[in-house]
C-alpha cells in the first residue's frame, strides 16, 4: 500500500528557525538514537515514522553509530525513506553525525577529515540518499586542530552532501571558536545539539547557551527527558522496555539517586496542576527558552509519541511554575554537572 502523508499534517506543529539561519525546524523532532536499531524491522519503524510526518514532525536525527549495531538506525530509515518517504524528500529534514566511535582503527571516531569524509560518506549509502540537510560533528575531538573538523564540514557543503552544518555536545569556549572558523569560511553553524533537560542543565552553568543565542545558533536538545526518567516511570515501577533496565551504558536504573526520583515526584505534582503529564512538561520546559530551536524525542511506541506531542498544546509558563521546578530540582544538582544519575 502506498503511503500518503495525512491531509492538513502540519497545521497542529509550530516550527522555529534553527538560529538565524532560514531553516525551520518543528519544535519537536524525532531521533532515532536507540530505539531504532537492529531489534526493530521495517513494518515497526514505518509505523513510527509515518505517524510522525502525519503529526507534522518533519525532521529526523540520526548519527553514524546510532543503532544498536551501530550504523543500523540510518539503514532502518533507508528503508523507509526508498519504500514511503521518497516522494517527501523535500518536505523532510533529515540530520547525521560522525564523532563517536564507528569503526576500528585510529580513523574510526573523533574528529579528523579523514574521519569525518568518510562517515558522510558511508551514512549517504545507509541512508540511500544524495545529501543530507544538517551533518555535524558530534563532538569536539582536543587532540585535532579545531580548523581541521570545521574545514571538513565546510568541504561537505562544498561536495553537496550537506546543506547545513552543526555542532554537537561542544562546550562555550570551542562552540564560539567552531562558529568563528566556520563564519571565515563561510559555512554558518546553524545548530548545536546538546543534552539538555530539567535534570540536566550543563548549557546553562557552561554558558554554551547563551552563547548560541548571542552568535545566532539554534538549539536542539537531546535527552529533553532525560532517557527517560522525567517520564515518572522510574518512580512508579513500570519499568518494562524502559533504557534504564536495558544494556543502555548511559543509564542504570539502580544508579538513579533517591533524589531524583524525590524531584520527579514533585515534578510530576506541578505537571498535573498544569493539565499535563510529566513528559509534557519537561518538553515544554526545555521549548520556554528562546535559544531552543526544538526538542528531540525518543519513541518506542505510538503512546508515546502522543503523549509527547500533547506538549503543543501548552509550552508557556506561569513565574510561580517556574519556581516550583527551581525548588523541586534544586537539593542534590551538582553545580558545573548538574546531572542526576
Amino acid at each position: 500500500m502506498t503511503y500518503r502523508a495525512a491531509p492538513g499534517h502540519y497545521e497542529t506543529m509550530q516550527y522555529r528557525n534553527a538560529g538565524r539561519s532560514g531553516l525551520k525546524l518543528p519544535v519537536i523532532s524525532l531521533g532515532l538514537w536507540q530505539n531504532f536499531g537492529g531489534a526493530r524491522d521495517y513494518p515497526s519503524a514505518f509505523e513510527m515514522l509515518g505517524a510522525a510526518f502525519d503529526a507534522g514532525i518533519t525532521h529526523f536525527d540520526l548519527a553514524n553509530n546510532y543503532g544498536p549495531p551501530p550504523g543500523s538506525a540510518e539503514e532502518l530509515f533507508g528503508q523507509v525513506m526508498a519504500r514511503d518517504f521518497k516522494p517527501y524528500r523535500d518536505e523532510l529534514i533529515i540530520s547525521s553525525k560522525a564523532g563517536y566511535q564507528m569503526w576500528d582503527g585510529p580513523y574510526g571516531e573523533w574528529g579528523s577529515r579523514k574521519n569525518l569524509i568518510a562517515s558522510a560518506d558511508q551514512s549517504l549509502k545507509r541512508l540511500g540518499l544524495d545529501y543530507v540537510d544538517v551533518f555535524y560533528s558530534h563532538r569536539f575531538d582536543p587532540k585535532t586542530p579545531l580548523e581541521e573538523t570545521m574545514g571538513a564540514l565546510a568541504t561537505l557543503v562544498a561536495q553537496g552532501k550537506t546543506l547545513y552544518v552543526g555542532i554537537s555536545n561542544y562546550p562555550e569556549a570551542e562552540t564560539r571558536a567552531a562558529h568563528a572558523i566556520l563564519k571565515d569560511l563561510g559555512v554558518p553553524c546553524i545548530l548545536h545539539q546538546p543534552s539538555y533537560s530539567i535534570l540536566n542543565r550543563w548549557i546553562e552553568d557552561d554558558k554554551t547557551v547563551d552563547a548560541c543565542g548571542e552568535l545566532g545558533i539554534g538549539m536542539i536538545a537531546f535527552s529533553p527527558l532525560a532517557q527517560g526518567v522525567l517520564s515518572g516511570k522510574y518512580n512508579g515501577g513500570d519499568t518494562a522496555g524502559a533504557r534504564g533496565t536495558s544494556n543502555n551504558p548511559f543509564l542504570k536504573a539502580d544508579r538513579i539517586k533517591p533524589e531524583t526520583l524525590d524531584a520527579v515526584g514533585k515534578l510530576g505534582a506541578i505537571a498535573r496542576a498544569r493539565g499535563q503529564s510529566l513528559p509534557q512538561m519537561a518538553l515544554a520546559w526545555v521549548l520556554r527558552r528562546p535559544e531552543l530551536t526544538s526538542a528531540l524525542i525518543g519513541i518506542r511506541t505510538l503512546g508515546q509519541l502522543q503523549d509527547n506531542l500533547g506538549a503543543l498544546n501548552n509550552l508557556s509558563f506561569a513565574p510561580e511554575e517556574i519556581a516550583a521546578i527551581e525548588a523541586a530540582t534544586t537539593h542534590g544538582m551538582t553545580p558545573g554537572h548538574p546531572r542526576w544519575w
